[in-house]
Order: structure tokens, then C-alpha cells, then sequence
């Protein structure tokens, strides 16, 4: 952040390329829209965002459909339980067509692609947004994506990460083959770029072996932002290392204060500045003209949510069958174990207070399938403002990812009530910085090389 500058709120839109938001009631709200198999839907999700200058529209991703409840897909089909998974990268891209100024960032996982199929991939996109993209790093959930890619099971958690640290090195070499210089096109001489300021990689890891040079000249904002969601022990020094911006779930505020004080701390200990990475909890909001409003929207919509989205959400996120237990059933030491989200898992032992909590258990204090899976800040604009406010200057976090109750009416409410408080309280932006997502979130541009002075996970 330049110095002198006053701190603002980052704002992330979380969407789906899918038939539903995150929460999967969302399709069965009345106000929603269903042509989500069309440019136009995302099209128009993305205007509404940068008109309320979002720094940045967001896909989460899973590769396979929540088949783990039961082992069979046919409960989640039948009830619309974010079942339509498609690519997120050529829905960005039509996005990135019908704005200007508006981030894109996607999530794509280092377990289940190669690091020069995701460098090039993300290059391009950061070309043709004209230097918009982000690059969500994740390390994949379960089973069901492990046998969609011919692999048997999932890796153990520690060793994603391991798997990770290495992909995204891969990723940044290749990124780093162009100089951005290299490009001459001289048609007179038919000189066309400087051969010595094309690098090939060459990598070979425990992990990759790669060749390179990407075959993608470097983007204007060098390359694109590099987003992480680890909260676990081992995620969180992955997030420390890599992460310029960090997505979070906090239970509740005080839980959140210790979070963010920790994943700054794992910043520093990878020998890079916490002020320059900004991280920001999911949330939803519940906005109206007067309280009884707001409150009327938020007690529908959680009328929508139904037994079956938990468990179907439960056994995919977790790779868990919560259909072999009865409700009532404790986990053993050997189930919890075998969880694959750990943070997650952890989450619910603390908020359960139990050491085995049961299956009910993970329903009700993670919330999952419901808009009770993150904290709902809910009544007039003054009222939602006042409580992110109290977030950002405790401080909890620098921003928010504001995830759908029904799409598009929950960004344009917040678009329309809510951005023009936090802006007249000088707590967020009145307008984009530049044209770059580095720009907009006061990032630097990086110079070819500069990650290899971030310490690994092994030396933090």
C-alpha cells in the first residue's frame, strides 16, 4: 500500500459457474435468475460489480460433481445441489468482454492439472483481460475429482501442499521466461523478439519436471495475482508464502481477530511484508431499506436451504460419506482423521466444543448448505456498514468476499445501498485505481524473479 494512503476495503464478488451460489438454495429463490447456461447471466453479474467497483469477481471450482453422500449423484441432481460445474476460465473470459476494469480470478488446482498447462492458461487470460487475472490456488477436496482424473484416491493433505509449493514455483519460472522487453517486431529487419530474453526453464523437481519457455509473452501486470484459501497449519504457511490475497471463513469476530493475526504473522516468517497481503472473510449480506426488510429477505432465504444440501455439501467439501452414519453418531478419532479439509474439521471441533463431534454436529455449527455457513450482516445500509466496519478496523481483515443469497439481486442490493455508505465514510474506493487488478489492489508489479526471495515452506 503506498505509504500515506488510508487503508480501504477490498471487495471480492463469489460466484459459481454453476446453477446456484455457493449456497445451494439460492437457485429456488424466486428473484434469482436461471439462464446460467448463457454468457448473458455471468455478463450481467460481472456489470453489476463493476459498477459497485468490486476489486474482483471470483469462481470458486470443484472438478467433479458432490457424488460422495450415499455414493451416488442422484440426490444432488435431483435437488439442484450445485451439480452444473463448468469451466470458469471461458466464463471469465466472456466476463472480462463486457467489462473493463473488474478483476477475474479463477480457481484451478495443482493436483489434478500440469504448472505449464495453468502458466499458460493464466497468462493468456491476463493478455485478454489486459492485465485483470487472478489465479486461485488450490490443492483439490476428494475422491470423486481423484477418479475423475484416472487417479484412485485423493493425497493426503500434507502432501498436496508439499505438491503445491513445488507446482507454483514451476508456474512462477514459467511466467518469468519472457522479459518484458523480449518482443522487438521489427518488420524490416523480420527481427521478431530477442532470443536471449526467452528463458527455458528446465525444471526438474521432486514433484514436475518441466521444459519451457512458455510459450506466452509476460502480461501487463507482469503476472497474475496469486489467491489462496489456507487456514489449516500446513495451508497457512502455504498461504504465507504465496498468497497476495487470502480468502478466510471466520465463525464469528473474535475468532476472526486471531485468524487474521496469524495468517499475517505466516506472511512475515516467509520474509514478505503483511501489509501487502490483503485477507478477506466470506460473508453474506442481508440489506434493506429498513430493518424489518432486511430481516424479512434473510428469514426467506433461509427458508430455502433443506436437510439434503448439508449432507450432499458436507460429504463432498470433507470426502466423507455422511449418509453411512446416523445423525446422532460420533466421528472416531480414525473418521476425523480421514477428513481431507482439516481446517474445516478443526472449525467444528472448537465450535462444537467435542473431540468427536457427531454427524448433526457438522451440520449445525458449519452451517454448510445454508446462508449460515458464513456471517450474515444483516439490516439497512447503515447497519451493514457499521458491522463490516467494526471487522476492518478491529482490524479482522482488509476485505470481504461477498458471497450470493440469489443472484443477481444480492450484489445489486449491495451495490446500491451499501457501497454508497462505506464510500462516504472514506472506507472504500470511489473508483478504480488503474486498469490493472495489481493496480487496484495497490500490489506491485512483480519483476521476473522476485518470488525466489520468498523462504520456503521448509525454512519459515
Amino acid at each position: 500500500m503506498p505509504q500515506g494512503k488510508p487503508r480501504q476495503i477490498k471487495m471480492v464478488g463469489f460466484m459459481q459457474a454453476q446453477n446456484c451460489s455457493i449456497t445451494p438454495g439460492s437457485w429456488r429463490h424466486p428473484a434469482n435468475m436461471m439462464d446460467f447456461l448463457t454468457p448473458e447471466y455471468f455478463q450481467r453479474i460481472g456489470r453489476v460489480l463493476e459498477e459497485g467497483k468490486f476489486h474482483l469477481a471470483f469462481f470458486d471450482d470443484r472438478l467433479a460433481m458432490p457424488d460422495i453422500f450415499t455414493d451416488d449423484h442422484r440426490e444432488a441432481v435431483e435437488n439442484g445441489i450445485r451439480v452444473v460445474k463448468m469451466d470458469p476460465i471461458s466464463i471469465l473470459t466472456a466476463i472480462g468482454m463486457a467489462t473493463k476494469r473488474l478483476g477475474l480470478g479463477a480457481t484451478y488446482s495443482t493436483t489434478y492439472y500440469e504448472p505449464f498447462h495453468v502458466a499458460r492458461l493464466f497468462a493468456t487470460l491476463d493478455l485478454m483481460t489486459r492485465g485483470r487475472a487472478a489465479w486461485n490456488v488450490v490443492t483439490s477436496l476428494n475422491s470423486s475429482e481423484a477418479g475423475n482424473f484416472g487417479r484412485t484416491e485423493h493425497l493426503a493433505h500434507d502432501q498436496r501442499y508439499d505438491r503445491a509449493d513445488e507446482f507454483v514455483e514451476v508456474v512462477l519460472g514459467h511466467w518469468d521466461s519472457w522479459d518484458d522487453d523480449a518482443l522487438i517486431m521489427d518488420k524490416a529487419t523480420g527481427r521478431f523478439a530477442d532470443g536471449a530474453k526467452v528463458r527455458a526453464l528446465k525444471h526438474e523437481g521432486r514433484y514436475f519436471r518441466s521444459r519451457g519457455p512458455l510459450s506466452v509473452p509476460r502480461s501487463p501486470q507482469g503476472q497474475p495475482v496469486l489467491i489462496q484459501a489456507g487456514q489449516s497449519g500446513r495451508g497457512r504457511q502455504f498461504a504465507g508464502r504465496w498468497g497476495e490475497l487470502i480468502f478466510v471463513v471466520y465463525p464469528n469476530l473474535a475468532a476472526g481477530r486471531k485468524q487474521y493475526a496469524e495468517l499475517k504473522q505466516a506472511v512475515a516468517e516467509a520474509g514478505r511484508d503483511p501489509a501487502s497481503v490483503s485477507v478477506a472473510p466470506a460473508c453474506y449480506v442481508c440489506v434493506g431499506e429498513t430493518r424489518e426488510i432486511a430481516e424479512a429477505k434473510r428469514d426467506y432465504i433461509r427458508t430455502l436451504a433443506k436437510p439434503i444440501d448439508a449432507l450432499v455439501l458436507l460429504s463432498e467439501a470433507l470426502n466423507f460419506d455422511f449418509g453411512s452414519k446416523d445423525l446422532d453418531s460420533e466421528f472416531t478419532d480414525e473418521e476425523l482423521r480421514r477428513i481431507s479439509w482439516t481446517g474445516f474439521r478443526d472449525r467444528v471441533v472448537m465450535l462444537s466444543g467435542k473431540a468427536n463431534p457427531t454427524v448433526r454436529d457438522f451440520v449445525h455449527f458449519s452451517g454448510r448448505g445454508t446462508i449460515g455457513e458464513f456471517p450474515i450482516f444483516c439490516g439497512t445500509p447503515t447497519d451493514v456498514a457499521d458491522q463490516m466496519e467494526e471487522w476492518f478496523t478491529t482490524p479482522a481483515c482488509d476485505g470481504f468476499v461477498l458471497a450470493a443469497t440469489h443472484t443477481p439481486g444480492a450484489f445489486e442490493d449491495f451495490v446500491r445501498l451499501v457501497v454508497p455508505e462505506l464510500q462516504r465514510r472514506g472506507l472504500y474506493h470511489q473508483d478504480y485505481a488503474g486498469e490493472t487488478l495489481r493496480e487496484n489492489l495497490g500490489l506491485p508489479r512483480p519483476n521476473a524473479g522476485d518470488w525466489r526471495r520468498v523462504k520456503p515452506a521448509s525454512a519459515a
